[in-house]
């Protein structure tokens, strides 16, 4: 498991107070960045793949890049939210399961409001996440994040670090480094997500027969190698769609893929619709 926090590359995408009542609905969000929420009133839910986790004031919740989860609130909800981009190739924070609340200390609110002063005019136009989940707004607010005074920004990743650690305190390792050579197989996937899929050269990484690397990574992340490939090639791909101009069938052959039909079909089954559909789904609410 990578443990280097020089790839810890965080920028504050969004930040600000909300104030909903039962208008906080939002179904089938998946996006390229960590949420923090802190609750200063009220109550709500968030619907994650494995559980449904309540919101409540005093707390602090997560929600880490590419996780499916859906919101219910029914009532008054007062909140403060944090949208973290991570410019780095690799999240460390996906190797680690996170706690999805955690209390918040006495000084929390004061750090938020600290972070909230030091990114001005950041905040969420509208709470739709198919509005602000596009490529427009991720651009211009990365842009604005780095147009900052550097004393600005450099105050803003030490506040969003101190947050982050709030919840790596009470994280674990993911249980795939039971196994050392899978978080070498993983390493190398990471590293080569722009080359065509070798799971020769992968066994090679962990001086391992193919089949038997294959075993143990079943075994261990309970997903054949080729499909964690696919699903981290995808991600990337979701990312480069909302950010960036470039072609579709570029953007394919950039990530090892040159059969555009294999390419859309995966990410057709990993997102529910086609990258161009993607791309256009998230354009069009602007």
């Amino acid at each position: 498991m990578n443990q280097d926090i020089d790839q810890m590359h965080f920028l504050v995408l969004h930040i600000g107070e909300a104030y909903c009542r039962d208008d906080w609905n939002y179904k089938n969000i998946c996006s390229p960045f960590t949420r923090i929420y802190y609750v200063t009133k009220g109550h709500a839910r968030v619907e994650l793949p494995d559980k449904v986790q309540d919101l409540r004031p005093g707390f602090l919740y997560i929600i880490p890049a590419f996780t499916p989860h859906s919101y219910v609130c029914h009532e008054e909800f007062h909140h403060f939210y944090i949208h973290v981009y991570n410019e780095s190739d690799h999240d460390i924070l996906e190797d680690w399961e996170l706690p999805a609340e955690v209390p918040a200390e006495p000084h929390t609110l004061l750090q938020i409001r600290k972070l909230y002063a030091l990114c001005p005019d950041m905040e969420l136009i509208q709470g739709d996440p198919l509005y602000y989940d596009n490529h427009l707004s991720l651009i211009r607010n990365l842009l604005k994040n780095k147009q900052r005074e550097i004393s600005a920004r450099v105050e803003s990743r030490g506040i969003i670090y101190q947050l982050l650690a709030l919840f790596l305190y009470q994280a674990h390792p993911k249980q795939y480094i039971k196994d050392q050579r899978i978080t070498i197989a993983m390493e190398h996937i990471r590293t080569h997500l722009n080359t065509k899929p070798d799971l020769d050269a992968l066994a090679a990484s962990t001086c391992l027969s193919k089949d038997h690397l294959i075993r143990i990574f079943k075994r261990e992340l309970k997903i054949t190698p080729l499909a964690y490939i696919n699903k981290k090639k995808m991600e990337r791909a979701q990312l480069r769609l909302l950010t960036e101009a470039t072609p579709v069938k570029e953007i394919a052959y950039q990530l090892g893929i040159n059969d555009q039909a294999y390419f859309n079909r995966i990410f057709k089954k990993a997102t529910g619709m086609s990258p161009l559909a993607y791309r256009r789904a998230c354009h069009s609410v602007l």
